[in-house]
């Protein structure tokens, strides 16, 4: 495995940036710019300013911003004292942002005003009534007391805020720390010294399409020795120009963009919103060497009509630039996959994804990342299983979470310290993970179980097929039929009576779709994380189904 050779945590991450990679530029939004040492800077002047706000160690701490400089400083500026950040999707509308806020304990909400042209204080105000009220418990700078958000005391807005409720985070904490002297550089590195790789560091909550999003604990040792590990499977070299749309407030846009390019001395390039044409011209005005987003905003990248006009030879890594190159892409299974989630703080199976992968592996997700361990069991026992017998992955090691917020570790990990992760599929003789799909979306059909993975393959080695998404639909004799949305690509036709017929030589009979409806390309449901939103899917193609049945 490869660790960094320093104390794994943010204060000492961040002086060592400022020192090797000073003058480089760490994150660029619109017109703002900001230079590793500028951040290592400004942080500790935001630093200083939280603690004399009361922050101090452990202090639960949201922040509510989108991806570009404001978000970096704020989690720099509460990490490197030890305060426990605590991220809140901007997508989140006023009972989600009130449920997570609760939820987290948060004590201090550091907060955009504005998000795209919606105002995030009044959505706060919805989430907890009692700010709107005529007279709120801590107008004027005391601190709130609302019985929706029984924890919060503070709201800071960065954007201004016509609030009273709600104080301006840069001016305000600029100005407790120059009433407060005796908070200087020198009680700050003391602070700092106070702060471990133990030390909790940020709750990452999930992005599930289904129940109540669960809040991941990861320590500073975590976050910097993972995001550290990955960077050896990926080309990242100081002074390149990373492009991503991934959320900060996900564990693969702080972890595997942000941390893992600060590692690396390369610069962040952040915009508001991802639109083809925009980010085109952003790519070509930064000089973009590096693009990772997912796959979808890729082809749409590649299907613009302005592509053409662009000077994007500065490309060298990610998932774009062989879209556009003009060459094939790999067929579906040449290369490696990688498998994640929030509770293993990113990838926890990786290999290199430039190299055809040998036959007997096509289809694989990668191995173990070092440092961590998987075994796959019976889910209905918990027995282990030898290689090759599908069952369910379980994960151990080091970037595995502490645990899930607010529950007991016992019914979070087995007595052996594995997570079991809810995925389906086998290992190999060698370590190779072949993943099958969530066991929750396993389709049963006529008694016979149906991993949606293994015909979403199949169809998507088809080469008219773009796209499938395979759900299972009610049936009252078979309990469920196999039903596929494909998008095809354009100009190209294929019925689904021939579509059948094909896969006949590639998948036994009860795994055919009976089903198969045609999309256009973006009419799909997608969550915000960029997956297929399976419950939204199965409900769109069963109401599509009895319309058909009812012509």
């Amino acid at each position: 495995m490869a660790f960094p050779d320093f104390a794994p945590c943010i204060p000492v991450f961040l002086r060592g940036l400022a020192e090797r990679h000073g003058e480089r530029e760490m994150i660029v939004h619109g017109e703002r710019r900001l230079t590793y040492r500028e951040a290592e800077a400004a942080s500790a002047r935001l630093a200083r300013g939280l603690l004399a706000a009361g922050v101090g160690k452990g202090t639960r701490v949201a922040l509510l911003m989108p991806n570009g400089p404001d978000f970096a400083l704020c989690w720099l500026a509460a990490a490197r004292i030890g305060a426990l950040l605590v991220p809140i999707n901007t997508f989140y509308q006023a009972r989600e942002l009130g449920w997570a806020l609760r939820h987290c304990d948060a004590r201090l909400l550091l907060a955009a005003r504005h998000l795209l042209g919606h105002d995030l204080l009044e959505r706060l105000e919805r989430a907890a009534p009692e700010l709107a009220a005529p007279e709120p418990t801590g107008q004027g700078g005391g601190d709130l007391r609302l019985r929706e958000l029984p924890n919060l005391r503070s709201v800071f807005a960065w954007g201004g805020s016509d609030r009273a409720w709600a104080r301006d985070g840069p001016a305000e904490l600029a100005a407790l720390a120059a009433a407060a002297p005796a908070i200087d550089d020198a009680f700050l590195r003391e602070v700092e010294g106070c702060v471990t790789p133990a030390d909790a560091l940020t709750v990452v909550y999930s992005s599930g399409s289904t129940g109540e999003p669960k809040g991941a604990l990861h320590t500073h040792g975590t976050l910097v020795r993972h995001s550290f590990n990955l960077l050896q499977f990926r080309d990242i070299r100081p002074g390149d120009r990373l492009y991503t749309p991934m959320p900060f407030f996900w564990v693969g846009g702080l972890l595997f963009s942000l941390l893992s390019s600060m590692h690396a001395g390369a610069c962040l390039l952040c915009e508001d919103a991802f639109e083809p044409g925009r980010t085109l011209e952003l790519l070509e005005r930064e000089r973009a060497t590096g693009f990772w987003a997912w796959p979808h905003y890729a082809k749409a990248i590649a299907e613009h009509p302005s592509l053409r006009e662009r000077d994007l030879r500065s490309l060298r890594a990610g998932n774009l630039q062989s879209l556009i190159s003009g060459v094939a892409p790999p067929a579906p299974g040449q290369r490696t996959g990688s498998l994640g989630m929030t509770e293993t703080c990113g990838p926890h199976t990786y290999e290199d994804m430039e190299v055809d992968l040998p036959q007997k592996q096509r289809g694989a997700f990668g191995r173990a990342l070092p440092g961590l361990v998987h075994k796959v069991v019976d889910p209905a026992t918990g027995a282990a299983l030898p290689p090759g017998a599908p069952g369910e992955l379980c994960v151990r090691g080091y970037s595995l979470m502490q645990g899930l917020y607010k529950r007991e570790r016992e019914e979070t990990f087995d007595a052996d310290g594995y997570y079991h992760t809810g995925d389906a599929g086998h290992l190999d003789a060698e370590g190779w993970l072949f993943f099958q799909g969530r066991l929750g979306e396993m389709i049963k059909t006529g008694g016979a179980n149906v991993t949606p993975r293994e015909v979403e393959l199949a169809l998507e080695a088809l080469e008219e097929v773009k796209e499938a998404y395979v759900v299972g639909l009610p049936d009252p004799d078979r309990g469920e039929l196999v039903a596929a949305a494909i998008v095809l690509h354009p100009g190209r036709s294929l019925p689904p009576e021939e579509l059948r017929a094909r896969l006949r030589r590639e998948l036994a009979a009860y795994k055919l779709p009976r089903h198969v409806f045609p999309a256009p390309s973006g009419t799909l449901p997608f969550t915000d994380s960029g997956k297929i939103d399976r419950r939204r899917l199965a409900d769109l193609l069963a109401a599509r189904l009895r319309e058909s049945q009812e012509l």
